[in-house]
């Protein structure tokens, strides 16, 4: 019987020592149109001095773990020369820096020999594997949690892999 996906606060609860996330794609659920994304390529970019200005609810979130002294990194396998969704997601990292995320990026040639999942994931305490599924063009296509040990091993290697040959975000400089 599959498990049932928890909700991120629940998931990120769930964690005791570590809370890992692997992203390899160039985009995700991008919207030309609106939203975030459109906001940022109109030439829109937060303060870093006003907090209040970007600081949500997934900050809070993330804040909240590594405050219990759970380690939350984040690992991007990212092509280059990057996509505009890519710098996007550059530009805005230090927020997730600013709630005690580590993170970290790889150029996808330097991942050319690295063993990795067939999806982005979370894995929770070396465990608890959340898979994230995304259609073609990026939008989600929902979640599923594994529990199983040999996806979990694969998940963990390959992670920590990634994230030994990762550069740290604040060296990861895009041209």
């Amino acid at each position: 019987m599959p498990l049932s996906v928890p909700t991120w606060p629940e998931l990120l609860g769930s964690a005791t020592s570590s809370a890992v996330h692997l992203e390899m794609r160039d985009t995700y659920a991008v919207d030309y149109e609106k939203g975030p994304f459109a906001e940022w390529r109109a030439g829109f970019r937060h303060d870093p001095a006003d907090r209040a200005s970007w600081w949500r609810p997934w900050l809070d979130l993330i804040q909240e773990t590594v405050g219990r002294g759970v380690l939350v990194r984040r690992a991007r396998i990212v092509s280059e020369p990057v996509s505009a969704y890519t710098r996007f997601l550059h530009d805005g990292t230090f927020t997730n820096v600013a709630a005690g995320e580590q993170i970290r990026w790889l150029p996808r040639r330097r991942a050319s020999d690295i063993p990795l999942p067939g999806n982005d994931f979370w894995l929770i305490d070396g465990r608890l594997i959340r898979w994230n599924h995304f259609t073609g063009d990026g939008a989600s296509a929902g979640g599923e949690i594994s529990e199983d040990p040999a996806a979990a091993k694969l998940c963990a290697d390959a992670f920590e892999a990634v994230w030994e040959r990762a550069v740290p975000h604040n060296e990861y400089k895009i041209s």
